[in-house]
């Protein structure tokens, strides 16, 4: 006989009790050894999951197999560990043609408006004044530091750019005509939803729109659902894990 309390699995041993026995987490077994590999090689410099890791650089694989024009942007890098990814992902499949384009203010995350909730009910102005929690959402890398993350991997430095300032100011003008990966991780409802006006229409057919933040911020979340709507945007978004959601483009 067995039952579940807590967080560990209980077993009858005889008539003498229970023994407890621990849950060993889900295991990740199915990723390919690549990813597996350079979720390891860029763990340090990011805050997401393996498997958004794992599936960013399988969007990546997708639009170079598929040969999906554009480049590939990302929203809100941090220390820049998921782009070290793409550019990994790229060296790897001989593909150093496309330019990357790494949007960022470089100096941690602007304040939050009042629709930035999370999922369990804290409002992320009062988070960052948390000194548990508010190093991790604020989110700061300085410019320097992301360049030499990114350029370390190898990467032609003359094909990654680095756009510093609230993407407000940044987009669309210093944006990419064309783009074959779009990665949204600025958290905030208002940043969201403008890389959502102003860079989904530039995604390519094919193209993969990976949203990092969906599942963890209701204000993220909420931009994204309002675009799709006003938009009637034919979107299936594909859960990666508990906060990312991934689609491609008709």
């Amino acid at each position: 006989m067995r039952s579940r309390i807590g967080g560990l699995a209980t077993k009858l041993v005889g008539m003498a009790g229970y023994e407890l026995v621990p849950i060993r987490p889900a295991s990740l077994s199915d990723l390919d050894h690549a990813a597996a590999d350079t979720y390891a090689r860029v763990a340090p410099f990011t805050m997401t999951t393996q498997e958004r890791v794992a599936a960013l650089c399988a969007a990546v694989t997708h639009v170079e197999r598929h040969r999906v024009p554009g480049a590939i942007v990302e929203c809100g890098v941090w220390r820049g560990g998921s782009m070290m990814a793409v550019a990994e992902t790229l060296r790897g499949l001989g593909a150093t043609e496309r330019e990357l384009y790494l949007f960022d203010t470089f100096a941690g995350m602007p304040t939050p408006g009042e629709r930035d909730v999370r999922y369990g009910g804290e409002w992320a102005g009062d988070l960052l004044r948390s000194r548990r929690e508010g190093e991790r959402v604020l989110a700061s890398a300085s410019l320097d530091e992301v360049k030499r993350n990114v350029l370390g991997t190898g990467y032609d430095s003359d094909r990654v750019r680095f756009v510093e300032g609230l993407v407000e100011d940044t987009i669309p003008e210093q944006a990419p005509r064309e783009i074959a990966v779009l990665r949204l991780d600025t958290d905030w409802y208002e940043s969201t939803r403008h890389e959502l006006v102003h860079l989904y229409p530039r995604l390519s057919s094919g193209g993969v729109l990976i949203l990092d933040d969906y599942g963890c911020w209701l204000g993220a979340r909420q931009a994204v659902d309002e675009y799709i709507e006003a938009n009637a945007v034919r979107l299936l978004l594909t859960r990666i894990d508990s906060s990312g959601r991934l689609a491609v483009k008709p």
